[in-house]
């Protein structure tokens, strides 16, 4: 039964679509109708505000973050449920026809309520990334493969397969990411898409 708690308690917090609500709230209409159509930071930076977007990457992480920790505290076996939920949440919300963002920054704040060095790990290689490249996508993608490795690195089995699980979902997410990179047309932060 905690397995049951421990899955509607990420989801019910990853599902929380605050890319839409702030872009909402601020009058920049709806944000899934511009850009990626996704309701995550990156999409959000394309309403042309970087005060929302680093709102809603805050956010998305913190919806990452919370339930995991309260699960930590709840039903330590199963908190790694809570945080796949967490990001199923975030990609597939009900509330929104099950289209959401691609889990990049929920995953962040998962990582770190996991454990901060799989956090850390996640946070350096996600900004290194950015700061080479300029691409959104490349970043998160590495750095979701980066938690995962760290989890196994340190030896904490139970949590690597659920960041295995959530990289692989990661990835699948960002497949039509992953074309544009092969052909070289993926657009770089700040650039239109």
């Amino acid at each position: 039964m905690t397995v049951l708690w421990a899955a509607l308690l990420g989801y019910g917090f990853g599902s929380i679509p605050f890319g839409l609500i702030l872009t909402r709230l601020a009058g920049k209409g709806d944000v899934r109708q511009q850009g990626s159509g996704n309701i995550g930071a990156t999409n959000v930076l394309r309403t042309g505000s970087k005060g929302l977007a680093a709102a809603t990457l805050l956010l998305d992480g913190m919806k990452g973050f919370v339930p995991v920790w309260l699960a930590s505290g709840w039903f330590w076996d199963d908190m790694g449920w809570t945080a796949l939920f967490a990001v199923l949440g975030h990609c597939f919300p009900v509330w929104l026809g099950f289209k959401g963002g691609k889990g990049v920054a929920t995953n962040a704040g998962v990582s770190f309520a996991l454990g901060w060095p799989i956090g850390l790990a996640y946070a350096l290689v996600w900004v290194a990334m950015l700061a080479v490249t300029r691409i959104s996508s490349l970043a998160g993608m590495t750095a979701v493969v980066a938690a995962a490795i760290t989890a196994a690195v340190l030896g904490i089995p139970t949590f690597t397969k659920v960041l295995v699980l959530i990289a692989l979902l990661v990835l699948w997410l960002h497949r039509d990411n992953i074309k544009r990179l092969m052909a070289g047309t993926e657009p770089k932060v700040g650039a239109a898409k």
